[in-house]
């Protein structure tokens, strides 16, 4: 069975992520220090080129899925398909892919943190602005 246009498709579209996950970790390192500073314009604009970002990845994932199912069938990851691959595009695969891993672990990371800011800072300033909610309970 030739699946050559489906590898090369593959292998093409694993590169773009690559970029695409260096760019949402540029975008999400920017979005930290943009809630550090409490720059609401910043955080905007990062929160839609992170949500843009977000969904041409999940794009890219369902397509990555659907080439290896016709390859390989329903249930096989994408590890299954360096073995139709050898040598130096086998290797550039692997590489490819633990390098795509690593990226998606790390913008996970950043974004827990990211996340974990700004909800400490949301819930600073409600007791800021609200007070603490046992400040009044009596003894």
């Amino acid at each position: 069975m030739n699946h050559g246009p489906a590898l090369t498709r593959l292998m093409q579209g694993v590169g773009a992520d690559i970029q695409r996950y260096r760019e949402l970790v540029r975008l999400l390192e920017s979005q930290f220090k943009a809630a550090l500073q409490h720059d609401a314009v910043a955080l905007s604009e990062l929160a839609n080129g992170v949500t843009e970002l977000v969904v041409t990845l999940d794009a890219s994932r369902r397509e990555r899925n659907t080439l290896v199912r016709g390859m390989l069938g329903d249930g096989v990851p994408m590890t299954g398909v360096f073995k139709l691959l050898d040598g130096a595009r086998r290797e550039a695969l692997e590489s490819g892919w633990h390098t795509l891993e690593e990226l998606v672990r790390e913008s996970k990371r950043l974004n827990a943190r990211n996340c974990q800011l700004m909800m400490d800072q949301h819930s600073l300033m409600q007791r800021v602005m609200h007070g603490e909610a046992t400040t009044y309970d009596p003894a």
